[in-house]
């Protein structure tokens, strides 16, 4: 019994001490709490700074629609097709076909007061009739003065006097983030004009090394934009806005434009000598990466690698070596293929150029003349082929496409060299690859026997017309 009274007398002291210990704990912590006090801001005198307006609000556009949507025309392409019936070819050999028209459309520029208009050669290829028709609706009939399959450029002219015009601008001056206007017909609207920035230069849409150099930028461009103008906001041209990224035809982010340069060399061309002058650089190169900069032991991982100076190329003449690195042509960054062929396709034979190369990782500045595999300053690319390879040639119809379920390759049309009637290649026979590279226009024969020197053999890969591959192996 006194043991239980004993512990409840202890239980009964710490109860109180607990209890007298938690009120000074919340006496502590009121006080705590009544002496924080909440501290004033500090109002201090500062001049105000305008932060800039940014560059869309600030930049004009007005002037440059003004200058441009009277000198963009919607392009009417009509072409005459035939269809031929299959059961006819089959039980008799030939059919005589059906024929109808097919319209297609696009947009053009005017670039000179008496009717030269320039546009994409898709728009007007194959056309039995072209019709342009001016932002004031009246129409006119339009010839084919040339065009340029390999950068997509026609030029076509109609016959009147004082219309407005675009002047061209140099392209090699536009600048990344630059604000740029698509003016073209899309949907056959009359001119309508969008604006965006240059989102990128020297783009090589499929990786394939013949393609262009193109602007390319997020104005919205449609189809029937095609053949229409890319201006700077001066109004000038700066591309001709010919392709678009799309998974669906139309525009979802960016657009493509082949450079002012580049049109203005081949228009000029296409009036002074009928054809596409091509400028012939001379050598035979690797275009660097981060990989092959490894291999190579180079010092950058972005330019040309010249891997062989052909003999007679403007390269060998001014001084340029194997293993040299070009990274400059005038005043033009060279990183990837498309720069350097971009501007070599801005240049005729004949014209000086600049190039910088590296040199044991020093920069040479070397003057190059351009100049043709044969010496000319003006040799087309047809006499360029039929000279060195005796063939003329035309492009796959689609008709020998469906036949041999191929879509590429050039076809024979004439055959002005023994060695193939000796190896019994017979017209019609189909080029398909040149040293295992495949070719799907003239164009491409054309670059690829450029890179050969006289007395070179190369391989040609040929489809012939009984359905068999043969291998030609010929001393160029």
């Amino acid at each position: 019994m006194k043991k239980i009274v004993s512990y409840a007398i202890v239980a009964i002291l710490a109860s109180i001490l607990t209890l007298i210990s938690c009120k000074e704990t919340v006496k502590k912590t009121e006080l705590q709490t009544v002496e924080i006090k909440e501290e004033q801001p500090k109002i201090v005198q500062t001049s105000i700074v305008k932060s800039p307006a940014y560059a869309a609000e600030t930049t004009d556009f007005t002037h440059a629609a003004a200058a441009t949507v009277d000198a963009v025309v919607h392009v009417k392409n009509t072409a005459v097709k035939t269809v031929y019936n299959p059961i006819d070819e089959l039980f008799y050999g030939r059919s005589s076909g059906r024929k109808y028209k097919q319209v297609g459309t696009g947009s053009g520029v005017v670039i000179s007061p008496d009717g030269y208009i320039i546009t994409n050669n898709h728009v007007v290829a194959n056309a039995t009739e072209i019709e342009i028709t001016l932002n004031n609706k009246k129409v006119y009939k339009a010839e084919l003065i040339g065009s340029d399959e390999k950068n997509d450029i026609a030029l076509v002219k109609i016959d009147t006097d004082d219309l407005p015009h675009i002047t061209f601008a140099n392209s090699d001056n536009v600048k990344i983030g630059e604000w740029v206007l698509a003016v073209g017909n899309p949907y056959n609207l009359t001119s309508t004009v969008t604006a965006g920035i240059i989102s990128a230069k020297g783009r090589d849409l499929t990786g394939n090394n013949n393609i262009e150099s193109y602007i390319q930028t997020d104005a919205a461009v449609n189809p029937g934009n095609s053949g229409g103008a890319l201006v700077n906001t001066k109004g000038e041209l700066v591309g001709i806005n010919t392709a678009i990224s799309s998974q669906t035809g139309s525009y979802v982010g960016y657009s493509f434009a082949v450079p002012s340069n580049i049109a203005k060399k081949i228009v000029e061309d296409l009036v002074e000598f009928g054809n596409v002058q091509r400028a012939f650089l001379g050598i035979q190169f690797v275009e660097l990466n981060g990989e092959n900069s490894k291999e190579l032991n180079t010092s950058v991982a972005e330019g040309i690698y010249i891997t062989k100076v052909v003999n007679d190329g403007g390269a060998k003449e001014a001084g340029m070596e194997e293993k040299d690195i070009i990274i400059k042509i005038n005043n033009t960054k060279i990183t990837k293929f498309s720069d350097l062929k971009g501007q070599l396709n801005a240049h005729r034979p004949g014209e000086q150029i600049d190039i910088t190369v590296l040199r044991n990782k020093q920069p040479k500045v070397f003057r190059v003349k351009l100049k043709n595999k044969f010496g000319k300053e003006a040799f087309s690319e047809t006499d360029f082929i039929d000279n060195v390879l005796g063939l003329q040639l035309k492009t796959l119809s689609q008709k020998q496409k469906n036949k041999y379920n191929i879509d590429y390759g050039v076809a024979i049309e004439k055959i002005n060299n023994p060695s193939f009637i000796k190896y019994g290649i017979t017209k019609e026979a189909i080029i398909l690859a040149i040293e295992r590279q495949k070719v799907t226009n003239i164009a491409d024969v054309e670059t690829l026997l450029r890179t050969y020197e006289d007395n070179e053999y190369v391989t040609l890969q040929i489809l012939n017309t009984d359905n068999k591959v043969e291998y030609i192996s010929l001393k160029l």
